[in-house]
């Protein structure tokens, strides 16, 4: 366990934080949360949940009602057709991660993932007593796996594909012919697949999501991870859920009965509520958030030195910023992701997060879960600051 590395970007948002604290005005462009709040329908719910002594264990798999919720969202949103026996209700859709992963792995075995990948996949994969296999993706190709990249990869020792789309840090979105190109390359493969669709509510330009989980051929092998933190602004709330295979599903409910057991009580009842929910609350956001990337993107792409696509879904931009290595102001030399942000926040009171965090050490993460305003002051003091390096 001492090779396990803490998640660098909550280290990254924790050091933020406690120079905001310190009295620095630093803008912090790294959180993981959308920033506006869970709609009040919801905490209506959980509210009522209390009153009603709503407090007391539940099924470690989840509540009847809440569980019964989440076929239906899948049925309705994912063409997938499962039964409650097909569902566990974790704390947090990284439990749920980590739960299915203990439960397909082995030692030795390996899951393949695509770089840049989200924080915890190596690491969790690390835990379950597996090798992380990377596939490396370009910029140039938005960021997305070649069905030829995959193929590769696979080896007789390859247990799972951990597939995320819309993705964390890029924003990739996968078109439904893309995930079928991927799917033929899996069809015939004894390998698991393990779905992270958190992000699929963030949407734009008109991008539709597909569950892989739907293709026939693989809807026995195929574990879908989803939850209720970005869609409707409740990360503190730390509901997921994980909807697959019967005999993985148990598997990952004995080990969670080992560990944490249920998720809130309250929590869920709010979940359920979130779930059942008109979605208008969903389309506001996403709306504001299409209006901010929208902006973001032209900026960056109008300075020099910066290669920036523009991110389909999720609220967060990955841009090559490796034409500014190997330069310094007054003593501060940026040489990679890291010094590069040291920079940033050190000199310019910026807080991005270094791309190395996620397996690209030429690119760092922006997310727009943040206001307007603080966009616009950013990107001026990004500009500021990128010019005064020489």
């Amino acid at each position: 366990m001492s090779s396990i590395e803490e998640s660098k970007t909550l280290a990254i948002t924790s050091l933020i934080k406690r120079l905001q604290a310190e009295g620095k005005k630093i803008l912090s462009f790294s959180a993981g949360e959308p920033d506006f709040n869970t709609p009040e329908y919801i905490k209506s719910a959980a509210i009522s949940a209390i009153r009603n002594n709503q407090t007391k264990y539940t099924p470690v798999q989840g509540t009847a009602k809440f569980i019964e919720s989440i076929v239906e969202k899948f049925n309705k949103d994912n063409n997938l057709f499962f039964k409650n026996e097909n569902i566990l209700v974790s704390t947090g859709a990284k439990q749920s991660l980590y739960n299915v992963m203990l439960a397909l792995c082995n030692p030795g075995d390996e899951v393949i993932m695509q770089s840049p990948y989200w924080v915890s996949y190596p690491e969790i994969t690390k835990i379950a007593q597996a090798k992380p296999v990377i596939i490396n993706t370009d910029i140039k190709n938005n960021f997305k796996i070649h069905p030829d990249q995959l193929k590769e990869a696979i080896t007789e020792k390859t247990k799972v594909f951990l597939f995320n789309t819309p993705s964390n840090p890029t924003g990739t979105v996968y078109s439904k012919s893309e995930i079928l190109d991927l799917a033929e390359v899996l069809i015939d493969k004894d390998i698991f697949i393990v779905s992270d669709e958190i992000y699929e509510k963030i949407l734009f330009d008109g991008e539709k999501h597909f569950s892989i989980g739907s293709i026939d051929e693989l809807k026995n092998r195929t574990v879908t991870i989803n939850g209720v933190s970005k869609a409707f602004a409740m990360t503190g709330w730390r509901i997921g859920y994980a909807g697959g295979n019967k005999d993985i599903i148990k598997l990952a409910k004995n080990l969670q009965s080992q560990s944490t057991s249920n998720a809130s009580s309250i929590s869920q009842a709010a979940a359920n509520a979130a779930l059942n929910g008109d979605g208008k609350e969903i389309s506001k956001m996403v709306e504001e958030f299409n209006l901010r990337r929208n902006y973001i993107v032209k900026e960056l792409q109008s300075i020099e030195g910066i290669n920036c696509t523009t991110p389909k879904g999720a609220f967060y931009t990955f841009f090559d910023v490796s034409n500014y290595y190997n330069k310094s102001f007054n003593d501060f030399a940026v040489i990679d992701s890291i010094s590069f942000c040291n920079y940033l926040i050190n000199e310019a009171n910026i807080g991005l997060v270094p791309g190395v965090a996620f397996g690209n050490d030429n690119c760092v993460r922006m997310s727009y879960a943040a206001s307007m305003d603080d966009i616009k002051e950013g990107i001026s003091r990004l500009k500021e600051f990128l010019l005064k390096l020489n």
